[in-house]
């Protein structure tokens, strides 16, 4: 594991008179408790670099965290090369992460599907999937609360997947995506009273280099698809980020336990790959 070397740039909680009831306490968040340092899992490509990309331009200290350094060229974007699946490797990553930066804004966003049928599925690759969407999702929060906590603020986002409501070939993918559902609902709720909201961005079928690696791009299966999305399109990264950004602005301190399903409709009917 190598991770770029800078200096954490968050400056200290403000010390403030405390804010009246009232809208004014939108106010109180945003201006006193929260900072702008991200962490976002899987930030290499796809999706997660999109994220990556679009806090930066709004101002976020961002650190990606996946095997291989995102390709962005900005002062501050962060990477560190890690293996997200080996827990070990993952502990000793968080840990250099927090010494050197103030997060309070988890993204995880990595993520890998493993397809199969039911009768070829593997446990090895359940363990795997496990150890990825839920089990990197706890040590990034861990390692991040005692910042959040100081400054009573916090946003968490997971990234789940539409997969998560059923689809075939995904047993192990879907398994562990829809634990991210329960994850995210209970650590809302634990997590609330200190000022820290966690929700979660559920993708349908995205234009990304995974989504390739099951449908061939320009194929008449992936006309077929598109044409049977509500929306009469696939998604893109862009459209998923942007729902990322929503649940980590400072100023969305209301929203916390939710799931916002970014998938063209697919959601409410049916979806066949």
């Amino acid at each position: 594991m190598t991770s770029t070397q800078a200096n954490t740039s968050a400056a200290g909680p403000s010390q403030g008179a405390s804010a009246p009831l009232g809208g004014s306490a939108v106010h109180a968040v945003t201006s006193v408790g929260a900072n702008k340092v991200a962490a976002v899992t899987g930030g290499s490509a796809g999706i997660g670099k999109v994220i990556c990309e679009q806090l930066l331009e709004q101002g976020y200290e961002v650190i990606s965290l996946s095997r291989r350094s995102a390709d962005i060229q900005h002062p501050k974007l962060h990477n560190i090369e890690v293996d997200l699946t080996d827990r070990a490797a993952t502990a000793e990553a968080v840990a250099a992460m927090v010494k050197q930066h103030e997060v309070t804004t988890v993204v995880h966003n990595a993520g890998v599907i493993r397809s199969a049928l039911l009768s070829e599925v593997k446990l090895t690759d359940l363990d795997a999937l496990v150890d990825l969407h839920l089990g990197c999702a706890i040590q990034m929060v861990q390692a991040a609360l005692p910042a959040m906590r100081a400054r009573h603020f916090g946003r968490v986002v997971l990234l789940s997947s539409r997969a998560a409501l059923g689809l075939q070939t995904r047993t192990s993918y879907s398994a562990t995506k829809a634990g991210m559902l329960g994850m995210a609902r209970t650590w809302a709720l634990e997590l609330a009273p200190e000022g820290i909201t966690v929700n979660v961005v559920a993708p349908g079928p995205i234009r990304t280099d995974m989504f390739y690696d099951v449908v061939q791009q320009g194929s008449d299966k992936e006309k077929a698809l598109a044409a049977s999305v509500p929306v009469r399109r696939l998604g893109e990264s862009a459209d998923v980020a942007r729902a990322v950004t929503f649940f980590a602005d400072a100023a969305n301190s209301f929203v916390t336990g939710q799931v916002l399903y970014v998938c063209g409709g697919t959601s409410v009917g049916s979806l066949a790959l």
